[in-house]
């Protein structure tokens, strides 16, 4: 094992910092026509605390806003019933505009009918989070292992990356691996200054990271790195994701590990879903398998939760990377943005398992 993860006894394997969103799905049905939803509890920081504590049975944690009104009661509820530890910021709602728990509207698309997304985050309290709202000491008084963040919080306001930085380098003063998934949506971005902007900031938090998540687009796009058109290049091609690498870890030589999924999507519901790993210098490739797709949101972050099970729990780099695969795949096969896995399902796909039934 190349990454210096604490062997001794922690209070947290991870802890995660990001905003905490509600989303909406009425699931095959378009949004315009739609008369009831189901409601997922999700935001791409905590859905890795969620995966981890749920399907692996490790300890994590949340360090996040939380609003005083019946919405911020459902998620509190949803954070305790996956096994998350939460340190919340209080907000006070005014009853009227906010601060507010963010929405994510998502069908779920079918066939040759893609998903459609968009977003209500006005005066997002995960937004208002600041340098100082978190007692780091205190939080990490008894051990952390892992912290990890991502550029969805990172690109809300002009103090949350500050606020990761803040987090990581308490993490990392205390021994803790840090990680971050890039995660680059240039409709953020746009709102506090546009890809130089996002690229400056995105550099900043780099340079606190021992770990990143990312693809092709998100390391170009993110980092400024250039590469061959992600538009017209093989999904599934690992060697396009490696060749970015060597820019990457020349950029930021603290970087130890850059992982991705690969997807080529057929239709909504027909991917090839693969994985690669980068770590210190050595590459893994996972197998390729066909999914039949019921909700791809939240897939990343369970790739990213089973690849992070996988190295804590002390897995070779191959074997944690086909964790990282195996539970990404199940993931798209269940509603929501979190797991529903077992960690043995997880186990038996990664080692080769098939979809037989199971008597």
């Amino acid at each position: 094992m190349t990454l210096n993860i604490r062997q001794d006894a922690c209070e947290l394997d991870f802890l995660s910092l990001g905003a905490l969103v509600h989303r909406l799905d009425p699931g095959i049905i378009p949004f315009r026509k739609a008369k009831s939803f189901d409601i997922h509890v999700s935001g791409g920081e905590y859905n890795v605390a969620a995966n981890l504590s749920d399907c692996f049975g490790l300890k994590t944690g949340i360090a996040t806003a939380m609003v005083d009104n019946g919405i911020g009661e459902m998620v509190q509820a949803s954070v305790r019933q996956m096994g998350v530890k939460p340190f919340y910021k209080q907000f006070k709602h005014d009853g009227v505009r906010g601060p507010n728990i963010a929405t994510v509207y998502s069908d779920r698309g079918l066939g040759v009918r893609p998903p459609v997304v968009f977003y209500n985050r006005a005066n997002e309290a995960g937004a208002m989070l600041k340098p100082g709202d978190f007692d780091w000491k205190a939080i990490m008084a008894n051990g952390v292992k892992w912290f990890h963040s991502g550029g969805i919080f990172a690109a809300l306001s002009e103090t949350t990356s500050q606020t990761i930085i803040e987090g990581m380098q308490a993490a990392k003063a205390q021994g803790a691996i840090t990680s971050f998934d890039l995660n680059y949506r240039a409709k953020l971005w746009s709102s506090i200054g546009g890809d130089a902007k996002g690229q400056a900031v995105i550099s900043d938090i780099v340079k606190h990271v021992d770990c990143l998540v990312g693809n092709e687009e998100d390391l170009q796009k993110g980092l400024g790195i250039q590469g061959q058109d992600v538009e017209s290049s093989s999904k599934l091609d690992p060697q396009n994701f490696f060749k970015l690498i060597d820019q990457a870890v020349k950029k930021f030589p603290n970087v130890k590990m850059v992982a991705t999924t690969l997807r080529e999507v057929h239709s909504t519901n027909r991917h090839d879903w693969a994985a690669v790993l980068w770590l210190e210098g050595k590459t893994y490739v996972s197998p390729t398998c066909q999914l039949d797709v019921v909700d791809r949101i939240g897939g990343g972050d369970g790739f990213a939760a089973g690849l992070i099970y996988g190295l804590l729990t002390g897995k070779d780099p191959e074997q944690a990377l086909r964790l990282g695969w195996a539970h990404g795949a199940l993931l798209t096969t269940f509603p929501g943005d979190v797991t529903m896995a077992k960690l043995p399902e997880v186990e038996a796909l990664a080692k080769g398992g098939s979809a037989r039934v199971q008597r």
